[in-house]
């Protein structure tokens, strides 16, 4: 038979089930070797036999290899695969990048930072780490896929936010961006080797159906309340018994009993029930939880339904077709004319609203207008470079002039500035650390400044604590200080997010620049994207469920230094709109990315 891929080696992460499984059959079916890989053994070993019984049926001389137990975000772990296949095989033609997770389906508040991080890891690091060891090992005209999602953005300018799932859309942002700069980079050293992004939108699959709606509508549930339950008792739902839900009739029952007899033992030693609005009694809360469930499969069909009703033919993509997809972007020629684009075949017609603005000038007489006067602001400071600590210092001089109340906080010793209260952490990332120590601030806004970002490395030299050191600086610090800033101003929020309703309060991330210079290559330029790119989704992402959602008056917004004509930023432009968001003027505004930089010349 002629098999479009017969002989070549093709290595697909999280492929025991779902889309990867479907990839990895259609490249049996073309007679490719296929190393299939994830972290749990019993799925591969099927979807194994189910590959080698197509190659048989093919006539294929195509072999199955199988690396149970690695997950993709572990430094040894993918090193000893990569060791184990360079024994086996003429190096590497193919690498589809599909492993994922839900990862957390809460607000930002509610999300542990744990739960957030692993998110990030297995998405984001997942990708780099795959991608940077797959190199390696990769035969000329090699080519690497990503598979990511449409909600997120695939322009800089279109923001796809995705409410209840910040550390995915961050992740799937970056995922896009670097794929981009890896496609620039290679081909400026000279490597046929060819990045693409595909972005199949939503596909039938359990774990959109069983994990990702389901846990959506309990997190709108949870929010907006249900009777005879509180929110933490709508949370454990979520967590003890929604996973038995299409499961089988008695462990379904038996997690609710469970559950139920819990609360009522927790309701009737507490000795209150809310002022007797909720009841101790099992088998009534055993009936709430039953009415919780049925209303979280009402929500979950109608937020499912909504997103059907965004596609021409109301259908969702199978996931067989979406590997056919991906064996046609993997196409040699297909991927050469495609190489580091993002392609949108997810066919969603998603309306978006104009999230991005440009610089905003303070124009009023005194800086605030007083609007800023005795607040506290705490500026948080993830990085002690030159340009940094010169920005955080003018701003905190128009602060004072506005009779703010500053306080910085840093794990840099070098950072201390005078007459302004410093606190020094060990750690920024030590939740613990951090959460304590703003919840002594009590700030009434947080301006975070990730620090720069040196675009001149490039992103195959980086070593593993390299990278990992970036995406603490650029998503999970910047996340971990807005969710304790958020718990800080709004008390037990996480655990009662109907506390935001009408809550005050402002976040600003001041994010890298964009690189400067008269002639700025596209190479610099790509690369700049990588982590600008995880911050625009994670913005957007985090205000649209303090709006829209909680009906708070809390927003985290980006500011982005730098212009696109490559001139150097202006620490002026920067203060005014990082006080015009302070002073709380931008709150009806939909706008939620700011590029102080981008104005335009006087003629």
């Amino acid at each position: 038979m002629d098999m479009r891929f017969d002989g070549k080696v093709v290595l697909v992460t999280g492929s025991g089930t779902g889309i990867g499984q479907a990839i990895a059959k259609k490249f049996a079916e073309e007679g490719a070797n296929v190393i299939i890989m994830g972290r749990r053994r019993e799925p591969l070993e099927a979807t194994a036999r189910e590959l080698e019984a197509i190659m048989k049926s093919r006539n294929s001389s195509g072999k199955v290899r199988m690396f149970p137990g690695v997950d993709v975000s572990s430094v040894q772990e993918v090193i000893d695969m990569f060791n184990a296949i360079g024994k086996e095989f003429n190096g590497i033609d193919i690498l589809v990048n599909n492993a994922g997770v839900s990862g957390p389906v809460k607000i930002l508040a509610s999300q542990p930072f744990k739960e957030f991080r692993e998110c990030v890891s297995i998405h984001l690091t997942g990708t780099f780490w795959m991608s940077i060891n797959t190199l390696k090992y990769m035969n000329d005209d090699g080519r690497v896929i990503t598979i990511a999602t449409y909600f997120t953005e695939e322009r800089a300018y279109e923001q796809r936010p995705y409410r209840f799932r910040t550390p995915y859309t961050s992740a799937q942002g970056a995922k896009n961006r670097i794929s981009e700069a890896l496609a620039w980079e290679l081909a400026e050293k000279g490597k046929r080797v060819y990045f693409i992004v595909s972005n199949p939108g939503p596909v039938h699959s359990d774990r959109i159906y069983k994990t990702v709606y389901p846990k959506a509508a309990a997190e709108f549930i949870r929010i907006g309340g249900f009777p005879g339950l509180s929110a933490v008792d709508v949370e454990r739902i979520a967590n003890s018994v929604l996973p038995y839900v299409g499961e089988d009739d008695e462990m379904l029952d038996k997690a609710i009993n469970e559950l139920a007899t819990r609360i009522a033992e927790e309701r009737s030693s507490s000795g209150s029930s809310e002022g007797s609005k909720q009841t101790s009694d099992a088998s009534s809360i055993a009936s709430s939880i039953r009415s919780c469930l049925d209303k979280i499969r009402e929500v979950a069909e109608k937020i499912q339904n909504n997103t059907k009703n965004m596609i021409v033919d109301g259908n969702f993509l199978t996931q067989e077709e979406t590997a056919e997809i991906v064996l046609n972007l993997a196409d040699v020629e297909v991927s050469r004319l495609v190489n580091g684009r993002i392609m949108p075949s997810d066919r969603v017609f998603y309306p978006v609203k104009p999230l991005i603005a440009t610089y905003q000038h303070n124009n009023t007489t005194t800086d605030g207008n007083g609007l800023i006067d005795g607040k506290r602001v705490l500026l948080s400071v993830a990085s002690g470079d030159d340009v940094t600590l010169r920005r955080v210092k003018h701003l905190i001089s128009r602060l004072s002039k506005a009779n703010a109340v500053c306080t910085v906080l840093t794990e840099h010793d070098g950072i201390q500035l005078e007459g302004v209260d410093t606190q020094i952490l060990n750690s920024m990332m030590d939740e613990d650390e951090v959460r304590s120590a703003i919840r002594s601030i009590k700030p009434d806004m947080t301006i975070h400044f990730t620090g720069i970002y040196d675009y001149t490395r490039d992103i195959t030299s980086l070593s593993r604590d390299e990278w990992d050191t970036l995406v603490d600086r650029f998503i999970n610090i910047p996340a971990l200080i807005s969710k304790e800033t958020l718990n800080a101003i709004v008390q037990d929020g996480d655990k009662e997010p109907s506390r935001f309703k009408g809550s005050n309060g402002t976040i600003i991330i001041v994010g890298p620049d964009a690189p400067s210079g008269k002639r700025v290559s596209n190479l610099i330029r790509a690369r700049a994207e990588v982590f600008r790119g995880a911050l625009r989704p994670f913005a957007v992402t985090a205000t649209q469920e303090l709006s829209e959602v909680l009906n708070s008056n809390m927003r985290i917004y980006l500011v982005l230094p730098g212009s696109i004509d490559g001139k150097e930023p202006d620490d002026e432009r920067l203060s005014d709109t990082c006080l015009y968001l302070a002073s709380g003027k931008a709150v009806n505004r939909v706008e939620v990315i700011y590029y102080p930089d981008e104005v335009r010349d006087r003629l």
